[in-house]
């Protein structure tokens, strides 16, 4: 491990010299020059650090806000339920007048069975269809 950045360490040297020839009257000078250097440098490091520790923290976030089964989010679901809910009141009454009973029961199990698809994400084309698009940003 090195202690000492090489480029600080000859900036140092320099100044120690220039003391030694020019004498202790500019010695606060050089010393406020030396450590503005330092302080610099140190600025630098720091910044390098925080950019790359939000560059992370960003690419984190993308990660998990990007997930391969693209999680939909409430609207979505409530905005479909209510949808199909809505869409129930007819097809139920068309499925009663012209099948009977029987009709009703096979037009709530198709309303359920594309309920339950939908909120299982069981559409395989859709599935894939996102996975695909995951790749293209």
């Amino acid at each position: 491990m090195e202690a000492f950045d090489p480029e600080l360490k000859k900036e140092l040297d320099a100044t120690l010299q220039a003391r030694r020839e020019l004498g202790t009257e500019y010695e606060p000078a050089l010393v406020e020059s030396f450590l503005e250097k330092v302080e610099q440098r140190l600025d630098g490091t720091v910044d390098r650090r925080v950019r790359r520790q939000l560059a992370e923290q960003q690419m984190s976030a993308a990660r998990s806000s990007r997930s391969p089964a693209g999680p939909e989010g409430f609207g979505e679901r409530f905005g479909f339920g209510i949808i199909s809910l809505i869409l129930a009141i007819p097809l139920s009454a068309i499925a009663a007048v012209q099948a009977g009973n029987k009709g009703l029961i096979v037009c709530w199990l198709g309303i359920v069975a594309v309920n339950t698809v939908h909120s299982s994400h069981g559409w395989p084309w859709a599935a894939r269809r996102r996975r695909e698009s995951d790749w293209e940003d």
